[in-house]
């Protein structure tokens, strides 16, 4: 039955995605390796375990890995399989999933994402954040968000130097070169000031078509700068590091095909959209209500399923400092106004209350 902020897919459009996801990351991983010699290696990671390839360039190069996925059942199933060529259309796939009902990108959003795809951007370490990534939850969780998913943004990020990510960071590759590539010509959004650096690009042909390339803050740094190996400049963005901290993959799908991409765990998206809430509040209220809405029913969605794993980090969270704490206690009465009903909430709200208590008490 529908909830507040989603109504359920059907059992047939989540089957649908659950096997286009699987023929994503099997296509993937049989395009990285099938031409490499190389073996695949586990390397648990703050305590998760994660499945690499490995292997070592020619002339004299170093060794390198590709990410696989993180240790299941599924993934050790497509390790087994990587040498296997699929035979499915993924186009037809994602076409028969959108028809039943599961979240479709627009075809000039998604030739974006598989260009970047296509170069290993993904390969490189970075992630699809924003809406685009809520998209794929709501896939992936079995429900349909409504206008809570409408965008005209797509939303890049890399760790850059500052974290330690279970992805690899050493293919170097040109983002800019294979954004500005693109039939729908790209250019570089200007900066404030005359020979500014930007991280941002806009389409000629559709000025609302915008992408960014983000990264964390570091030591209060809110310059762009540059990352060789990707070719491209990032935005530092303040406590984005606390949503790149773990990796999820997921398949975006349109009428034009499918791919699989990097995104954040659900859990620290959610989280982290109660973050920036706080921050966007005063200076951009469409856009933080925004945020706090897609907080909220991934909170609520996830309430049923994940609601021990998003308590724990919400309490992680809240060990981060006081700047954390007063941006997620804000993002937090934000929700209890708009969904005062929610259990997962509730609970968040008790830790909450705990942790100050205990703060009071030393």
């Amino acid at each position: 039955m529908p909830t507040l902020f989603s109504t359920p897919l059907s059992t047939a459009a989540q089957a649908a995605y659950a096997e286009l996801l699987e023929v994503t990351r099997h296509q993937e991983l049989s395009r990285s390796v099938e031409n490499l010699s190389g073996s695949f290696n586990r390397k648990v990671v703050k305590g998760a375990t994660y499945w690499y390839y490995q292997f070592t360039e020619s002339a004299g190069g170093g060794t390198r890995q590709i990410f696989v996925g993180p240790d299941s059942d599924k993934t050790r199933a497509l390790v087994e399989r990587a040498r296997t060529k699929s035979a499915a259309r993924l186009d037809a796939m994602a076409k028969a999933a959108a028809t039943l009902g599961c979240a479709s990108t627009t075809p000039a959003h998604f030739r974006i994402v598989r260009r970047l795809n296509e170069i290993g951007f993904f390969r490189a370490g970075g992630l699809l954040v924003g809406t685009h990534a809520f998209l794929a939850y709501g896939n992936a969780l079995g429900v349909a968000w409504g206008d809570l998913a409408r965008t005209h943004d797509i939303d890049f990020a890399h760790a850059g130097n500052s974290i330690a990510l279970a992805l690899p960071a050493t293919l170097t590759i040109e983002t800019r070169s294979a954004i500005e590539s693109l039939e729908s010509g790209f250019l570089p959004v200007p900066g404030f000031n005359p020979g500014d650096e930007t991280a941002s690009f806009v389409s000629k042909v559709d000025k609302h078509l915008r992408v960014d390339f983000l990264a964390p803050m570091v030591g209060g740094r809110a310059d762009v700068f540059r990352h060789e190996s990707l070719g491209v400049n990032l935005q530092p963005l303040r406590f984005l590091e606390f949503v790149l901290e773990d990796i999820d993959q997921a398949a975006v799908l349109s009428a034009v095909g499918a791919v699989m991409v990097n995104v954040p765990d659900p859990a620290r998206y959610a989280l982290h959209k109660m973050l920036v809430y706080a921050e966007r509040r005063n200076r951009n209220p469409q856009k933080a209500m925004k945020d706090l809405r897609q907080a909220a029913a991934l909170v609520e969605a996830l309430g049923s399923i994940r609601a021990d794993a998003v308590e724990e980090l919400w309490c992680d969270l809240l060990e981060r400092g006081a700047g954390w704490r007063d941006r997620a206690r804000k993002g937090l009465v934000a929700i209890e106004e708009i969904a005062p009903g929610l259990g997962l909430v509730k609970a968040m709200r008790a830790r909450l209350s705990a942790f100050t208590a205990k703060g009071k008490a030393r």
